[in-house]
């Protein structure tokens, strides 16, 4: 009898809170890390925290912000030689040996699935000469991403005098790495196939980071591990148009904590439809029309929030002081820049509502123009 009319209440109470729109708060998960974050990836807003600005050893979860800036330094697919020295590092490796014929891509995709030290390394030396050169590059990043409780020596995460960040500095540097699309490829795949050697032959790299297969929506992004740090994680996982990151250091059930936290968030947190700007125009010089009306592919953009509103939202006109005729319509004319108070969310393409076609008379007056200017600078340097 007690036990119908306790299951007669919960099916009361969940009818009403469907009629009228009333939500219940999920509980806060308990997890066994000594820090830890969830965070909006579109936002950036703390969805859970638990210790999260405390600096602490962060271990191999470093090569997030080593293998942001070697996608982003160039010549990913051209091929060279290992440096000898770079590779003789303990601790994880992707597999490199002396002599080695190597890309940037590949080294990526070292230190993201297997966590390669050796891999970590090799790219610092490649791209700054040295790993004390690198380790600046990465500290000067991390102050340019406003990450004050963050500090690098090493490239790889091995422990160095300072070396350290907070689970919330982790989440944005995470945040800033997933805007790369190479990035974001490479972090998601269970597994890769890759050439390198000497020569380069065909071989297989494994991702250490199992919560891809654990946990649905779930799409990178790095694992750790040293003694001093215990077991770091940082996770990303979308799904039905929420974008979650969740970070954990010095965690002995870090698998099972980003599952709860997840569990948490996606309970929590919100999709807010901000409706894009349709008043947009950049001035046209040489054509028909001054102006050009610009569109975006979309009228409104999702965005994951905690409590945020559309007052929260701006919007940001990026293009050239002026474009020049003609314009066909549909092409790319400018980008739009949408942040969440002060902080970046997205930028998106803008294209012609219209097409503009040059104006010859204004055209022929301009070279009128130039040509007579040609002359008298002509006349001038010819006395």
């Amino acid at each position: 009898m007690k036990r119908s009319i306790a299951v007669f209440s919960a099916f009361i109470i969940t009818a009403v809170s469907v009629r009228f729109g009333i939500s219940y708060a999920a509980s806060e998960p308990e997890i066994s890390a000594k820090a830890a974050v969830l965070i909006s990836a579109d936002t950036g807003e703390v969805v859970y925290a638990k210790n999260c600005t405390e600096k602490l050893p962060m271990a191999s979860t470093t090569k997030i912000m080593t293998t942001l800036l070697c996608l982003e330094s160039g010549g990913l697919y051209d091929e060279f030689v290992v440096d000898s020295d770079a590779i003789k590092v303990e601790g994880s490796s992707m597999g490199l040996q002396e002599g080695d014929i190597v890309t940037k891509y590949a080294l990526c995709c070292g230190m993201l699935l297997p966590s390669g030290n050796d891999a970590a390394n090799v790219a610092a030396v490649r791209i700054a000469g040295g790993i004390e050169r690198f380790a600046e590059m990465m500290n000067d990043r991390a102050r340019k991403m406003g990450l004050s409780k963050t500090y690098f020596v090493t490239p790889s995460g091995l422990e160095g005098e300072g070396h350290g960040s907070s689970a919330y500095d982790m989440a944005i540097l995470a945040r800033e790495a997933l805007r790369n699309d190479i990035f974001r490829s490479i972090c998601s795949q269970k597994s890769i196939k890759l050439e390198f050697g000497a020569p380069p032959y065909a071989r297989w790299l494994k991702n250490t980071n199992k919560l891809l297969g654990m946990y649905e929506g779930v799409y990178g992004v790095k694992t750790g591990f040293t003694d001093e740090a215990g077991r770091c994680l940082v996770s990303a996982c979308e799904r039905d148009g929420k974008d979650l990151i969740c970070v954990t250091l010095n965690d002995r059930n870090d698998w099972d904590d980003h599952i709860a936290m997840y569990d948490y968030g996606f309970d929590t947190v919100r999709e807010l439809d901000a409706v894009l700007p349709v008043d947009m125009s950049v001035d046209i010089v040489g054509g028909t029309s001054d102006k050009l009306r610009l569109v975006p592919k979309d009228s409104s953009l999702k965005i994951c929030t905690v409590a945020g509103n559309e007052d929260d939202i701006q919007f940001t006109l990026l293009s050239a002081p002026f474009g020049y005729a003609p314009v066909k319509y549909g092409d790319e004319a400018a980008r739009l820049r949408i942040s969440f108070m002060g902080r970046e969310v997205d930028t998106i393409p803008l294209y012609a509502a219209e097409s503009v076609s040059a104006d010859i008379e204004k055209s022929s007056e301009k070279k009128g123009i130039f040509t007579k200017f040609k002359e008298i600078l002509g006349s001038f340097f010819s006395r």
